[in-house]
């Protein structure tokens, strides 16, 4: 008999919600998380990624066993033994790839079909273990289900904020580019503004600082982290005054609609950022790849992230 956590050579499917602009941004969170990409709504991994992190995700399915067909699936829930209640979902809820839906009564037989089998106490309303069933490409999965929490939604409302900032959902996306996996990385945002990027990488337990020329705007972005009660060192100064180096460093670079920098300044700003790191994801409204190149970088990988007609260029160097 199989027990609930008792697998090995783990595999992840993780389900995707994403509007037509967000495509790219998503597609290149994706790469940053796994290596690799889809053009669909899901992706198969065997590296682990808590959903909650992404403001794409759905959920995430840790499979534990497969059936080529629902007969062969029914087999392996029936020898399946688990001592927490529980409760079973059926994740064909929507589209995924060319998978079509599934209608609702016929996701709720197949939910009660296969938790009748399972050898255990099921729980609806309040279960101690979330399983899931998926149907994707002709094979049916059965896992640990864990549902994405919009943890950044919470954000969009901050006591300080101005017009010109990173959406709440890109600056998220943009931190879990530059530090797709925070275990040991040190990162800095050496240009925070109001600390949007901040708060994002904060909450996810991404090791980064802060640091601003503007002491306004400092003070706006440790009364962000404090409101959301995160913590995080937020400097005053230039990024020509660190003298620590990191391992990702993420600029949204200042730009001449709304701030008072020069090209120079700009090309300035890169050429430290290259003393101080070796990964830069850079946010820019510009083309500046010659830019990046003078400063010593190299482009390993861009999208664009579009709001309406409004356009930013992201932009991962080394």
């Amino acid at each position: 008999m199989k027990h609930a956590f008792e697998v090995l050579n783990k595999e992840f499917i993780y389900t995707y919600v994403r509007q037509v602009d967000e495509h790219d941004l998503c597609r290149l969170e994706m790469r940053s998380f796994f290596g690799n990409d889809s053009p669909s709504n899901v992706i198969k991994s065997k590296v682990e990624i808590d959903p909650s992190r992404s403001p794409f995700m759905k959920e995430r399915l840790e499979v534990i066993f497969s059936g080529n067909d629902l007969n062969e699936l029914k087999g392996h829930a029936s020898d399946f033994v688990t001592n927490k209640t529980f409760k079973v979902t059926c994740l064909n809820s929507i589209a995924l790839d060319t998978t079509p839906k599934l209608h609702h009564p016929e996701r709720r037989s197949i939910e009660r079909e296969i938790g009748e089998l399972i050898q255990g106490e099921a729980d609806l309303l309040e279960p101690e273990v979330n399983f899931g069933i998926v149907l994707l490409d002709e094979v049916w999965y059965f896992g640990l289900l864990q549902e994405s929490e919009p943890i950044w939604r919470f954000h969009m409302k901050k006591p300080h904020m101005y017009s010109t900032a990173l959406s709440t959902r890109v600056a998220r996306a943009v931190a879990n580019i530059a530090v797709p996996h925070p275990e040991g990385i040190r990162a800095i945002d050496p240009c925070c503004g109001i600390g949007t990027v901040l708060v994002e990488a904060r909450s996810m337990g991404i090791d980064i600082v802060g640091r601003d020329i503007n002491p306004l705007v400092c003070l706006g972005s440790r009364k962000n982290l404090a409101y959301f009660g995160l913590e995080g060192e937020v400097v005053m100064g230039p990024i020509s005054e660190v003298t620590d180096t990191y391992d990702a460093a993420i600029i949204d670079m200042p730009y001449n609609l709304f701030t008072h920098i020069t090209a120079e300044g700009q090309l300035d700003i890169l050429r430290n950022a290259r003393r101080i790191t070796s990964k830069l994801v850079v946010v820019t409204i510009e083309p500046m790849d010659h830019m990046i190149t003078e400063a010593g970088f190299e482009i390993v990988d861009r999208c664009i992230a579009k709001k309406g007609t409004f356009e930013r260029q992201i932009v991962v160097c080394e």
